[in-house]
């Protein structure tokens, strides 16, 4: 096995890492429609707002990564929710759904031979695909955390 096929299949594991922590899967799993949108005291974000946001980030850097068309959403806006609370009963479900099919995608970016990781995106400002796989890993990680820690103040980790 070549050294780029490692790094290629670690990056793959990277996204759905679960050997060092919890992963995304776990820390959404089971959060009742009433406990989605509450924050809880002292913290500026719900549930909701955590999985929203690791999901338009996730998808804003699929988006770079794929197309010369790209434009970035507005900051902060672009990238967290209009409200605390999902706004329908199924987009819940609907965002889980939606960020693992695009971490499907990005795993299957980083384990494409023809791509080099190393090369910079044409259209980015020297980001290379390599930086972006492991900037959604860091990102998802630090709001998967943010995630359970919401969920033990909401008494609702198992």
């Amino acid at each position: 096995m070549e050294q780029s096929d490692i790094l290629r299949e670690q990056l793959v594991k990277l996204l759905g890492w679960q050997d060092a922590h919890v992963n995304f899967d776990d820390a959404v799993e089971g959060i009742s429609p009433q406990k989605q949108g509450v924050r809880p005291e002292g913290l500026p974000y719900s549930p909701w707002e955590l999985l929203e946001h690791m999901r338009l980030t996730q998808r804003d850097i699929l988006d770079f990564c794929r197309g010369p068309a790209y434009e970035a959403p507005q900051w902060p806006e672009g990238y967290w929710p209009k409200s605390s609370v999902p706004p329908t009963p199924q987009a819940w479900q609907e965002s889980v759904a939606a960020f693992r099919v695009d971490r499907d995608a990005l795993a299957w970016l980083a384990a494409d031979p023809m791509l080099d990781l190393y090369a910079k995106i044409p259209h980015g400002e020297g980001q290379t695909y390599l930086r972006e796989v492991l900037l959604v890993a860091d990102h998802s990680a630090y709001h998967v955390g943010e995630l359970v820690a919401v969920r033990r103040l909401l008494r609702i980790w198992r």
